[in-house]
C-alpha cells in the first residue's frame, strides 16, 4: 500500500489525503514532523516538505501537484477531466486554492519562526490582503459543485478548511458564497470532511 507523509493541519497533505480518498486509492498516511525533518525524510525529498506519496515500488512523489497528478494516473483518471478545456479549468482552480494556501502559510510561519519583535507587520498585511483578493475572485466566478468533482474543487475545498483554521473569523465577512459552497461541499462528500485540515 502506498504511504502518504503527511501532517493533520497542512492544506496541500489535507488535498492529498482527500485526493486519494476520492480516487478510491488506499494510502497509509503517516504523520511526519518537518519543523527538524528527520534525515530518512530529507532522503525521498532534499526539501523536507510534505507532503509526499512513497509508492509500494519505494518511489517517492512530492509535492502536492506532483501528488495529485501520480493519484490520477494511479485511478484511471478520476481526478481531472478528460477535456482539456475542463482540464484547464480543474488545474487553474487547483492553482489558484494552492496559491491561497502559500500566501496564508507564510502569514502563519512569520508569526511562528520570527521572535515578536521581529514579526514585520506589512509583510502580514501584504500576505493575508493576497489571500482576501484571491477569495474574492473566486466569490465572483464560483466554481460549481457537481456529482463529480475534479482535483480543483478538492484543492479549494482544502484550502477553505486551512483558512478556516487558521483565521477563522478573519476572512468569512462578504464572502457567503464561499463558506456556503464548503456546507454544500461538506454535505455532498461527507466521507472527505475527516480529511480536512484539522
Amino acid at each position: 500500500m502506498p504511504k502518504l507523509l503527511s501532517a493533520p493541519a497542512s492544506p496541500y497533505s489535507a488535498k492529498a489525503r482527500m485526493a486519494a480518498a476520492h480516487a478510491g486509492i488506499a494510502v497509509e498516511i503517516v504523520d511526519t514532523e518537518t519543523n527538524q525533518p528527520s534525515e530518512a525524510l530529507l532522503k525521498i525529498n532534499p526539501l523536507g516538505k510534505i507532503p509526499v506519496l512513497i509508492l509500494d515500488d519505494g518511489e517517492a512523489v512530492f509535492d502536492s501537484r506532483v501528488i495529485t497528478q501520480q493519484l490520477n494516473r494511479m485511478s484511471g483518471g478520476k481526478l481531472f477531466p478528460r477535456s482539456p478545456a475542463k482540464r484547464l479549468e480543474a488545474e487553474k482552480l487547483e492553482a489558484l486554492a494552492d496559491g491561497i494556501c502559500d500566501v496564508l502559510l507564510a502569514h502563519v510561519y512569520e508569526r511562528r519562526m520570527r521572535p515578536e519583535e521581529k514579526v514585520h507587520q506589512p509583510w502580514l498585511d501584504r500576505q493575508f490582503a493576497k489571500a482576501l483578493r484571491g477569495l474574492d475572485a473566486l466569490c465572483a466566478d464560483m466554481p460549481g459543485l457537481p456529482q463529480r468533482i475534479h482535483v480543483g474543487h478538492i484543492a479549494l475545498r482544502a484550502a477553505l478548511g486551512y483558512a478556516s483554521l487558521r483565521f477563522g473569523g478573519k476572512w468569512e465577512k462578504g464572502r457567503g458564497k464561499l463558506t456556503r459552497w464548503a456546507a454544500r461541499f461538506d454535505k455532498k462528500f461527507p466521507d472527505l470532511v475527516p480529511l480536512l485540515p484539522s
